[in-house]
């Protein structure tokens, strides 16, 4: 008895010193636009879940950013249709709900919202909609080791869970899925280099435009941060150069949203139109900045360069535009170390010891140097156990993630937002509010399917409407429409059936593993993809020329502009690259389209019901009634349109009609 006392009181004792903890099957941190439209779908899913967020409201970044407050995501308030999909085409900044007013539009009628109209429109949707946000709370620590916490390790009620802490208050949480929904926000430094003491930087500069008054200002960075910035002061200035080792990319050339867009790139007129402002190709930590005895700066080549580093004189440019491939990293680096040489530059070994070149570019003192270098992932909420894999080579500011949107070295850690943007950076939208507000969608469906066992969602469509209903979807679907060549529609061709099953926006890395990630089986299907010309956009290309568009039908596999294009398959692919779907059996592109309505009798429906027509065996066209009646009197198999038609239809057949109607060769329809 005296030892089970004892052993009662140890057991006693041990369980008092194990911490308390909260539990949430799912731990979503960061209540941003991720967060929240992820938080979005778990509630109306009624999962247990939490949206943990530092800050004492939703979507804090845009307390303080962008800077100069225009957000340069489009608000287009009109489209001419009252389609609710099809708007959310043209609605850059809303997320995903099922409460109408929860829009921007009902926030601002600028086409370029004010930062305050999001963060208010933000707030209001995580109140509205109830989601479960966990302000003020600090989210560090991040382990799957909980004797951090001085839990026990070997405990089968808490293996494979994630342990964190707030680190405000120190109380601790688990959870069985963590979606990290962060976004990029850490303002990035340049490493170090002589004088890089006297930067000033975009997250603390002054916007006091007076300040600028008469100034000669040197911009570092090519980003919408940079030519927003140069946007604002430029009015103010004496001039501005603008330094990048990489040269600009103008958006409406690449149809990539996050190069420089139309309303920040004022400077790009003063400077082709040679009005004192200028930009230049060089890597910023080649250099350095030595300040004068009156405070001005001057810009030099560093001293202190290694032999096998190109230093000399910067230029303005040069005659190719490089397209770098996130594939090739070490081609991409070579490039990214350039810098370029004058005509009759000194010798390779080095500079001299004292730097005179006298048409130096940057040879006139500046009196500020702002670093607009944009923004990174933080890192520092993980421990080392859990902590992400980077991203290789542009990648590197974005955790690596599987095309699941799970990390690739940490299970059922997921991500959401800006920070999945590794997947289709420089090739879709994935990085933007109208991109990753469909991949959040994505990924709730994935994990519905993984932890919960629901598969994805999806309708039946009976073949003799599956014209109508692709038809009706090409010309509406918003998911696809902004996640080109990412998301994609799949349309199962089950065996012995009349009827399709229809998935929407489904990530195309997974479409290898179907049935492992969506819970259907794949063995006849058809993929719809929206897609651009292969080598219609990119640096350099003449995205206005004459021939940029086709209106052929027969042509249409040359279409420039966004377009749908069809795969078959007849059986599950075994494998595919990142984003590039296989060779299928058949393929058809619907011709591209001024309007973006892929509805014309000929041009469109035509050629899509006879790719239809030639997969299925059937025929799909449309009968009149009396058509089908003729038919019926004539012809033992109907088309599938007059077999409902007939359906029901005439006398019951007898057997008095029946030996009438044998006697004159009518055909009896059962």
């Amino acid at each position: 008895m005296f030892y089970v006392v004892l052993l009662l009181i140890a057991v006693a004792g041990f369980a008092a010193t194990v911490p308390p903890r909260t539990h949430h099957k799912y731990c979503v941190i960061g209540a941003g636009p991720a967060g929240l439209q992820i938080g979005y779908f778990l509630e109306r899913a009624k999962r247990d879940y939490v949206v943990f967020e530092r800050a004492n409201q939703s979507a804090s970044f845009y307390v303080k950013y962008p800077r100069h407050r225009r957000i340069i995501s489009i608000n287009k308030r009109f489209t001419g249709k009252t389609n609710a999909e099809f708007n959310l085409r043209h609605d850059w900044n809303s997320l995903i709900s099922d409460n109408a007013s929860l829009l921007v539009k009902h926030y601002s009628p600028d086409f370029f919202p004010h930062a305050d109209d999001l963060l208010r429109y933000f707030n209001d949707y995580a109140t509205h909609l109830n989601i479960n946000v966990q302000y003020n709370t600090n989210i560090g620590n991040i382990t799957k080791d909980g004797s951090t916490f001085g839990f026990p390790s070997d405990d089968p009620e808490t293996e494979g869970l994630f342990f964190m802490n707030d680190t405000n208050t120190g109380s601790v949480y688990t959870c069985q899925v963590l979606v990290v929904a962060t976004g990029i926000w850490v303002p990035k430094r340049p490493s170090k280099f002589p004088g890089i003491e006297h930067l000033e930087y975009y997250d603390s500069m002054s916007l006091n435009q007076s300040e600028y008054e008469g100034q000669s200002v040197l911009i570092l960075g090519r980003g919408n941060s940079a030519f927003e910035t140069a946007d604002h002061i430029g009015g103010h200035t004496a001039l501005i150069h603008m330094l990048s080792r990489s040269r600009v990319r103008l958006s409406w050339s690449t149809h990539y949203v996050g190069d420089l867009r139309a309303l920040n790139n004022q400077i790009l007129d003063t400077y082709q139109l040679k009005s004192l402002d200028a930009l230049l190709e060089a890597d910023v930590e080649q250099m350095a900045i030595e300040p004068s005895d009156d405070g001005r700066l001057f810009i030099t080549p560093r001293s202190d360069m290694p032999d096998d580093e190109d230093w000399s004189e910067l230029g303005e440019g040069d005659d190719d535009d490089i397209d770098y491939d996130d594939e090739d990293a070490d081609e991409r680096a070579r490039h990214e170390n350039e810098v370029l040489s004058p005509d009759d530059g000194p010798p390779d070994d080095g500079p001299p010891d004292d730097f005179n070149f006298d048409n130096f570019a940057m040879r006139e003192p500046y009196d500020r140097v702002i670093a607009c270098l944009g923004f990174g992932f933080d890192w520092s909420p993980f421990r080392d156990d859990v902590k992400p894999q980077k991203g290789i080579g542009r990648k590197a500011k974005y955790p690596a993630i599987r095309g699941t949107y799970e990390s690739t070295t940490v299970d059922s850690m997921y991500f959401a937002g800006t920070n999945t943007h590794s997947r289709d950076l420089r090739k879709s939208s994935g990085g933007f509010i109208h991109g990753f507000r469909y991949t959040a969608r994505a990924l709730h469906y994935l994990l519905e399917w993984r932890y919960e066992r629901n598969p994805w969602p999806s309708r039946s469509v009976p073949y003799v409407d599956l014209l109508d209903f692709v038809l009706k979807r090409t010309n509406e679907m918003s998911g696809p429409y902004q996640m080109f060549g990412f998301l994609v529609d799949v349309i199962l061709l089950p065996e012995d059936s009349n009827s399709a099953i229809y998935l929407e926006e489904v990530p195309i890395d997974v479409l290898a593993q179907f049935e492992n990630y969506t819970g259907h089986s794949n063995q006849r299907y058809i993929v719809v993809n929206l897609q651009y010309g292969e080598d219609f956009s990119g640096p350099g290309n003449d995205v206005f020329r004459e021939d940029r568009a086709t209106g052929e039908p027969a042509d249409a596999h040359n279409s420039n502009f966004l377009h749908p294009v069809l795969f078959y398959y007849d059986a599950p692919m075994e494998k595919m690259a990142s984003a590039r779907l296989p060779k299928p059996v058949k393929i058809h592109h619907m011709v591209e389209d001024f309007l973006t309505l892929w509805n014309a009798p000929v041009s469109h429906i035509l050629p899509l019901r006879r790719f239809f027509e030639d997969i299925l065996g059937q025929d799909l066209r449309n009968y009149f009634a009396d058509s089908c009646f003729m038919a019926a009197l004539t012809h033992t198999n109907l088309p599938p349109k007059c077999a409902d038609y007939m359906n029901g239809q005439g006398f019951v057949a007898g057997e008095e009609l029946t030996k009438a109607a044998a006697h004159v060769g009518a055909q009896v329809v059962l």
